[in-house]
């Protein structure tokens, strides 16, 4: 190679001819391009530029449109519903109010003056994924939008749905909503003061790092409460229960108070069932509130099936960016009971005009409801009267039935 190099040397030095000079050059080349192929390396003027992808938009957007928008839209409002999982108006509604407070749902061009992606390319790919819990790259086919476009769009929506409807749909009850609660579940359940079951549902994550194995898991397995902890539960144990009271078998109680399981502690906001009931009387209100108390564990298997991307394995890295999409899910689900007209507690303007129930303003007032929604002999009062009604009100009911054959049987004789 040196005397290879020498004869290069000598060679280019001398000053013959110009056709001397020009095979010289190319010689030299030929040798360095022998030797970086040998090596199995490429040199910088060969290097593959990475092909580019030409994603016509403009035509998926139209078709996107023309199948679901459009006045004589291919697919009706019912087959948008089972795909979208929520009405059309809904959607329209949400993509126009993300359009019209965040830039990025916004459609722009870019430097090269090429169009980027409609509003409604954005919003259908994230609830693409937050419905069927599909790969990022999933709607590169039909919307034409890359993988990380389409990453970019989901977490963005779920943060600015949390900007724009958590204070409604996620709020802290107001007192008018605390009534409409105690309402709805007293004759349903049978229960005075309820104000609902308080549970927690477990996410796995698929890409969890190995600094946070083990954490807020159940088990041996690697289920991740992406919560980290129940916001309802941390309410508790500041104190923060809504004053509304009520009577139960003659005696009157300040609070409302949650159905749980034996993992929560004895709380007068937290009735939990006798572990063995050693009574009739127990043993009926047993029944009850465990019956009732698994309407929480239908509502996740209810949000779950909805929502596939919180069924299956969590994909992001984040646990901040698993939080919002949770959020995201839980204030889209009560967007859709509220269209739907079936939500329990409907707020009114007035509503958001009044604070939460369960806000305080000063130390001491702080420190005596800390007492009192978590007094331990209050709790086991409170359990005491619910079970003296339950076992009352289900000897009304017996004995109205009852009645109600007696003077059927009357009716049949006469």
């Amino acid at each position: 190679m040196n005397n290879f190099l020498d004869f290069i040397s000598s060679s280019s030095s001398s000053d013959e001819d110009s056709d001397g000079d020009e095979l010289v050059m190319h010689t030299l080349l030929s040798a360095e391009h022998d030797i970086v192929c040998q090596r199995g390396e490429t040199s910088n003027v060969e290097k593959k530029r990475r092909k580019s992808i030409n994603r016509d938009r403009d035509a998926e957007n139209e078709l996107l449109v023309r199948n679901y928008f459009n006045i004589d839209s291919l697919y009706d409002l019912s087959k948008f519903e089972d795909r979208f999982r929520i009405c059309r108006n809904l959607f329209l509604r949400i993509a126009r109010d993300l359009e019209n407070n965040y830039e990025f749902f916004q459609l722009r061009w870019d430097a090269r003056g090429k169009r980027g992606f409609t509003t409604f390319q954005k919003c259908t790919t994230t609830l693409r994924q937050l419905v069927y819990g599909i790969a990022a790259d999933a709607s590169d086919e039909y919307l034409k939008m890359p993988a990380r476009t389409d990453r970019e769009c989901t977490y963005l929506f779920c943060e600015y749905v949390i900007e724009l409807y958590g204070d409604i749909y996620l709020r802290n009850p107001t007192r008018n909503v605390v009534e409409q609660l105690y309402a709805a579940h007293q004759p349903k359940h049978g229960f005075l003061g309820m104000l609902g079951s308080i549970d927690c549902t477990h996410w796995v994550w698929e890409n969890c790092p190995n600094a946070r194995r083990g954490q807020f898991t159940r088990g041996s397995n690697n289920d991740q409460n992406v919560l980290g902890a129940s916001p309802l539960f941390n309410d508790i144990l500041q104190g923060k229960a809504p004053n509304i009271p009520y009577v139960i078998n003659g005696r009157e109680y300040n609070h409302g108070y949650y159905l749980a399981d034996g993992i929560y502690p004895e709380y007068a906001t937290f009735i939990k069932s006798y572990t063995y009931p050693a009574d009739e009387k127990r043993k009926l209100f047993k029944l009850a509130q465990e019956s009732a108390r698994k309407d929480v564990e239908r509502a996740f298997g209810v949000l779950k099936q909805k929502w596939h991307i919180i069924k299956y394995p969590a994909r992001a890295w984040e646990r901040e960016k698993l939080m919002k999409v949770m959020k995201a899910c839980v204030i889209l689900h009560n967007m859709i009971l509220k269209e739907e007209g079936r939500a329990i507690s409907t707020y009114t303007p007035n509503d958001m005009l009044n604070p939460p129930a369960v806000i305080q303003v000063d130390i001491p007032a702080y420190f005596t409801k800390l007492l009192e929604t978590q007094n331990s002999e209050t709790h086991h009062n409170l359990r005491q009267d619910l079970t003296e009604h339950i076992c009352q009100q289900q000897f009304e009911d017996e004995n109205k039935v009852d009645e109600d054959g007696d003077d059927e049987d009357n009716d049949a004789n006469k």
